[in-house]
């Protein structure tokens, strides 16, 4: 698992600093980097903080930091399917505005 870009990914496309997720997430920016980076393991509660934060479902960033082999259970139409849908969904949230 890839939290880390993950929460990179959405975070940018958002339009959001490490800065200010740090601030609404009630996280110092350096926790922020380190998870960005990999270096650290979050609590199952400071995932569902930071998705609420960046406003993107935990079901949604869990799934982009999925690696291609925890998901070949899956068909791969309809993994490619659920992709789409969910960077679908990542695009049409990053061109609302925010209120931050």
């Amino acid at each position: 698992m890839n939290l880390g870009n993950a929460i990179r990914f959405c975070r940018t496309q958002r339009g959001m600093t490490q800065e200010k997720l740090a601030s609404m997430a009630n996280l110092s920016t350096s926790y922020i980097s380190l998870l960005e980076q990999n270096k650290r393991d979050p609590t199952f509660s400071t995932i569902e903080n930071i998705a609420n934060q960046i406003g993107v479902p935990t079901s949604i960033l869990l799934f982009l930091a999925s690696d291609p082999a925890e998901l070949s259970s899956l068909d791969q139409q309809l993994a490619e399917k659920l992709s789409y849908t969910a960077l679908q969904f990542i695009r049409e949230k990053a061109s609302e505005p925010t209120l931050f």
